[in-house]
């Protein structure tokens, strides 16, 4: 009967402490086995593992994945051209050596966040102020960015950490220079643009000026071939008028006379004061132009 209590008892003793005794390491964690306070094993292979039972032994999880350091709060910064610059970056960083991670930062990764922190506003500090805006937002960024991370991971090593990445998100000026920038962007455009419209107003005068010329000597050849061809067509009109009259005067005159006519006549509020024995009617008296002797008084 004392047998059995005993094993009764002894038996979810050994098995808490079996229990107790045995854990599992996640992929993505490193495991430090502690006794009595110091560092006995660090464990980077997955899988269950065996240590003492409490509290001789005792077994702390750290972190295996890229971590990310990203601060809500956006970094000010002067170039070389002594303008305030408002920088927001991010880091990407990892744990590889557990134990000078701990000893370092007491195994906090807020600590060492902060530390890192620390040291990428310092190299920001001292790489921008080496630069300009204009090499800050080209092709040479790539560069300073390399150069952060290269003096960053000097840092990281301190505290058992590697740099994976650093970026920067975004570069803008602080409020009180924006708009001394923006004002001087405004007017350099402005300047551009009247320079410009005085440009394309100068070659718009010329072309129309050349267009008018153009106009000009056209008009003045048409003027003077339309002249030479009335001319030449007034002068064989003249000719051809000039045959048919000498061949009958009679009906050369009776025509001018309409043609007179015709002219005079042009409306009908037209009024013309001649005396009616004139030789400007005489067609209308007889069909050969003669006047009609006068009756012979009885």
């Amino acid at each position: 009967m004392n047998r059995l209590m005993v094993l009764a008892v002894s038996l979810p003793l050994i098995g808490l402490l079996a229990l107790s005794s045995l854990f599992v390491v996640d992929q993505r964690q490193f495991a430090v086995v502690y006794a009595l306070g110091e560092i006995k094993r660090v464990i980077e292979t997955p899988g269950l593992h065996f240590k003492l039972p409490p509290p001789f032994q005792n077994v702390t999880y750290f972190d295996k994945r890229i971590l990310t350091i990203d601060t809500p709060d956006t970094d000010r910064f002067i170039t070389s051209e002594k303008l305030n610059l408002q920088v927001d970056s991010y880091v990407k960083w990892r744990i590889v050596d557990v134990k000078v991670f701990i000893r370092s930062v007491s195994g906090s990764q807020a600590v060492a966040a902060d530390r890192l922190l620390r040291s990428l506003r310092d190299g920001m500090n001292i790489e921008i102020s080496k630069i300009t805006v204009s090499e800050l937002i080209s092709g040479e960024r790539e560069k300073i960015v390399e150069e952060l991370r290269n003096k960053l991971n000097e840092s990281a090593k301190e505290i058992g950490a590697e740099i994976v990445d650093v970026r920067l998100k975004r570069v803008d000026f602080a409020p009180e220079v924006a708009d001394r920038v923006f004002e001087r962007m405004q007017s350099e455009r402005k300047r551009v643009a009247n320079e410009r419209r005085a440009t394309g107003g100068a070659e718009s005068e010329k072309i129309r000026a050349d267009a008018e010329r153009q106009r000009d000597v056209i008009l003045a050849e048409a003027y003077r071939d339309a002249q030479r061809i009335k001319g030449q067509g007034d002068a064989r009109a003249a000719s051809l008028y000039g045959e048919a009259f000498g061949q009958n005067p009679d009906f050369a005159a009776f025509y001018r006379s309409l043609q007179a006519y015709r002219e005079s006549f042009l409306a009908k509020r037209d009024v013309m004061v001649l005396d009616p024995s004139s030789e400007f009617f005489k067609y209308f008296k007889a069909p050969g132009g003669t006047t009609r002797a006068a009756p012979a008084a009885r």
